[in-house]
């Protein structure tokens, strides 16, 4: 898989500006999409998965679907993701994720008729 599909491509520009935190980042992400054996849809979604789960920033939403979406996965594959792993990692993990992932491509948000706040999907 290239650069652009795993996400190191943006990050290898950042790691170009001699910050030590990038490099590092840049480091630990090197040949993990061959070592995972994966393909690379599974691989972005199980990576969009742990995003979740640790409750991500939105930079790293940004980065990895935007890998995800350069490869052709579907916003559909991401929101079966979402909705697979909401039982594990709970709704309000979820919900966080809606919210940083609509703040990372610049979604408008929308108040359901709960009082939760998420992204526009």
């Amino acid at each position: 898989m290239a650069d652009e599909t795993t996400g190191t491509g943006g990050v290898s520009a950042l790691a170009e500006a001699d910050a030590p935190v990038f490099e590092t980042l840049v480091q630990m992400t090197l040949d993990t999409f061959e070592r995972s054996g994966l393909d690379p849809e599974t691989y972005l979604l199980t990576r969009i998965a742990a995003l979740v789960a640790l409750d991500a920033s939105p930079a790293s939403y940004l980065l990895n679907i935007g890998a995800a979406e350069e490869i052709g996965v579907s916003l559909e594959r991401i929101q079966g993701t979402l909705v697979a792993i909401a039982p594990v990692v709970g709704s309000a993990r979820v919900v966080s994720a809606a919210r940083n992932i609509g703040e990372a491509f610049g979604l408008p948000l929308r108040h359901d008729e709960g009082g939760e706040t998420g992204a526009v999907t």
